[in-house]
C-alpha cells in the first residue's frame, strides 16, 4: 500500500474522530471538544490533501467521505445507541464495497 493510501485511510479515521468530537462539542458550546474537533478537521484535511497528490481527486474524495460516513455510522451504533436496522447495516456494507472497488480500480 502506498503512502498516499495510508494518508487517505488516516484522513478517513480523522474524519470519524472530528465528527464524534463535534457531537461532544454540543454545537461548539463546549470548549475542549470544540478544540479537539478543529484539530481533527485540520489533520483530516491535511491527510486527504497529501493523498490527492497521487490519487485522483474523485477517488480520494469518495474514499475519504465513505470511510468517514461508514465509520461514523458504526461509531453511532456502538457508542451512542443509534439504530442498527438491517437497511442501515446493508448500506454501510455497500459503502465499504464501493471503497474497496475504488481502491482496486486505482492504477498507479
Amino acid at each position: 500500500m502506498s503512502l498516499a493510501w495510508i494518508f487517505l485511510l488516516l484522513a478517513g479515521f480523522f474524519e470519524i474522530c472530528f465528527t464524534i468530537a463535534l457531537k461532544f462539542s454540543q454545537g461548539f458550546t463546549r470548549i475542549l471538544p470544540s478544540i479537539i474537533t478543529v484539530i481533527f478537521i485540520v489533520l483530516s484535511f491535511f491527510s486527504v490533501s497529501q493523498a490527492m497528490k497521487s490519487i485522483p481527486i474523485g477517488t480520494a474524495y469518495a474514499v475519504w467521505a465513505g470511510i468517514g460516513a461508514a465509520g461514523t455510522v458504526v461509531c453511532g451504533i456502538i457508542f451512542f445507541g443509534d439504530s442498527y436496522h438491517i437497511i442501515r447495516l446493508i448500506s454501510i456494507f455497500l459503502i465499504i464495497i464501493g471503497i474497496i472497488g475504488l481502491k482496486l480500480a486505482h492504477v498507479e
